[in-house]
């Protein structure tokens, strides 16, 4: 899942951004209101958690907001916002927000209502994947094959979701770092290759056939079931 974040507080952007990215999530980060309305404008979000007092606009994060849902109706927004005024809250609302989170708070109560939205969005997909005899549940991050739990890090997580609830489709390691790094990523290239190679090696055990298959040049592939 990507999260587009608008903060202009660097250290609480900071400390929201390691904890979203902990828990596998992809995050950009913009700072003002112009910049959160162009990361918007050129890049697909599942989520976004858009502060309320932004440098750049008059209106600041409802001015982001407003153009948000101009462009898409549906991704779940988040406000995050110091003012606990039933009049802001209510602003917030209106103008297409669809949860409202009073700073200071916890960063469990945050990936909770992350979580939350995600399940409520109407791009939402099933809360279970399932595909080549494995079983993922995106909420508690597990995957089992066999009746066996597999130990995944986030980011391989991340990655074995997408192809999951892509099934069917390959899914080139261009679209793969989109979804799982954010835009900031400048690391080596083949990072993919390496996260599927981790992928395999723990996903299947001596004798039972690889699920990701490999379409050189294209990308990679877990077929559907049926």
């Amino acid at each position: 899942m990507k999260v587009l974040m608008v903060e202009d507080d660097a250290r609480i952007a900071d400390v929201i951004r390691r904890t979203l990215t902990e828990s596998g999530y992809a995050v950009d980060l913009a700072a003002t209101a112009p910049d959160g309305i162009t990361a918007f404008e050129i890049d697909t979000y599942d989520l976004v958690l858009l502060d309320l007092m932004l440098p750049g606009l008059p209106g600041g994060g409802m001015d982001v907001c407003r153009r948000i849902r101009e462009i898409n109706s549906d991704v779940p927004v988040l406000m995050l916002t110091a003012l606990d005024s039933m009049k802001s809250k209510v602003q917030g609302l209106d103008v297409g927000a669809d949860d409202y989170l009073v700073k200071p708070f916890h960063l469990v109560e945050l990936l909770a209502r992350v979580r939350a939205l995600l399940r409520r969005s109407p791009r939402a997909q099933p809360p279970t994947l399932v595909a080549q005899g494995v079983t993922l549940i995106p909420a508690t991050q597990t995957a089992v094959r066999a009746g066996r739990t597999i130990d995944l890090t986030p980011k391989e997580f991340a990655v074995l979701e997408y192809l999951m609830r892509n099934a069917g489709t390959i899914i080139s390691s261009t679209e793969l770092i989109d979804h799982a790094w954010d835009s900031n990523y400048e690391g080596f290239s083949n990072v993919v290759q390496t996260y599927i190679r981790y992928l395999r090696q723990k996903l299947s055990l001596p004798g039972e056939p690889d699920i990701i298959q490999t379409r050189r040049g294209a990308g990679y592939l877990i077929a559907a079931d049926g």
